[in-house]
């Protein structure tokens, strides 16, 4: 891995970065002066490195698990798709003149298995970022994200979808372009399609645009990503006028995956390597497809007329009312 990446840290790494450094410079020390024996010291930092690390990452707070969804080096949905995937065609365009870059999609297999992904893609860095629109897709791409769930569900191909996204594309162009429609569309075709589903939310899941590819018969999340209606700097400046009440949005927002697992909003929480995705991608990959392999075996068991009325009734128990 390049320095430059190595040197991406948030607020609250930087405390692990700098004790594995210390780490580092002793090993190379000894290596300089062979009669000392510092084998001791070594394990006794390891030893407190790797509870410093548990205790940073099992305590985060909400906004700081936003921060980690949206680290630069967090694995994205062709990441993820390299990992597991025993072949993958990419397939491009919506047949309507337009081939959103914020969405891919294409035919792949996973243990032999046929499938059909989709995801939402951002950028590694500041020019990929603008060549992908930073992951916010535009009405072009849900429009391809459903043309591939159609020729999925007409072959019996079940459909993954991979969810990071800050939300679609606000731009004026975008709704000149039916973006409304197009996500509402999605939302409606997805619950009549006869193969099995499974979305998972791999880093920042946003409002519309996650939803847009969001509904399905199980919808999973990694440890560290979020899930929100909209994100906490849009909250804040809402609510209170001030995007610096972010911290204070996030909280009440309700965006991890534990709290979103423990209000019935999702159905399975992805177990994240110690330090995030981004500390170990072939660790995370492994784990994602661990649960999605579980979760097809599980899904080609039911009946598609079951697994449609499932899927209906999942998202129609979602949230609650009260009439005064």
């Amino acid at each position: 891995m390049p320095k430059s990446e190595r040197k991406i840290l948030l607020d609250f790494e930087k405390p692990l970065a700098e004790l594995e450094n210390r780490i580092n410079q002793i090993r190379e020390l000894a290596k300089d002066c062979s009669s000392v024996d510092v084998s001791e010291q070594i394990s006794q930092l390891e030893a407190k490195a790797t509870q410093l690390r548990q205790e940073i990452f099992n305590g985060l707070s909400p906004v700081q698990k936003l921060q980690l969804a949206r680290h630069p080096r967090r694995p994205s949905t062709l990441d993820y798709i390299q990992a597991i995937c025993d072949e993958w065609i990419e397939l491009h365009g919506d047949r309507g003149g337009s081939d959103d870059p914020a969405i891919v999609g294409g035919l792949a297999r996973i243990d032999g298995r046929p499938i059909i992904i989709i995801g939402h893609q951002k950028g590694r860095d500041t020019k990929d970022n603008v060549a992908r629109n930073f992951g916010m897709a535009s009405a072009g791409g849900y429009r391809k994200a459903m043309r591939l769930m159609e020729h999925g569900n007409s072959f019996g191909m079940p459909i993954l979808t991979f969810i990071d996204t800050p939300g679609a594309w606000p731009g004026i162009e975008a709704e000149k372009m039916g973006q409304g429609e197009a996500i509402a569309y999605n939302l409606r075709a997805m619950f009549h399609l006869d193969v099995p589903i499974i979305c998972t939310v791999i880093g920042e899941g946003g409002s519309g645009g996650a939803l847009g590819i969001g509904v399905g018969d199980r919808l999973l999340m990694l440890e560290h990503s979020v899930y929100t209606v909209a994100s906490p700097e849009a909250c804040a400046a809402i609510l209170w006028k001030d995007a610096g009440k972010a911290s204070q949005a996030a909280d009440a927002l309700k965006i991890t995956s534990w709290d979103l697992k423990n209000i019935g909003i999702i159905d399975h929480v992805i177990p994240e390597p110690n330090g995030g995705a981004h500390a170990n991608p072939l660790q995370a990959a492994e784990n994602l497809k661990k649960a999605i392999v579980s979760n097809i075996e599980e899904l080609t068991k039911i009946s598609s007329q079951e697994r449609r009325k499932q899927r209906y009734q999942k998202f129609r128990s979602i949230g609650v009312f009260l009439e005064t």
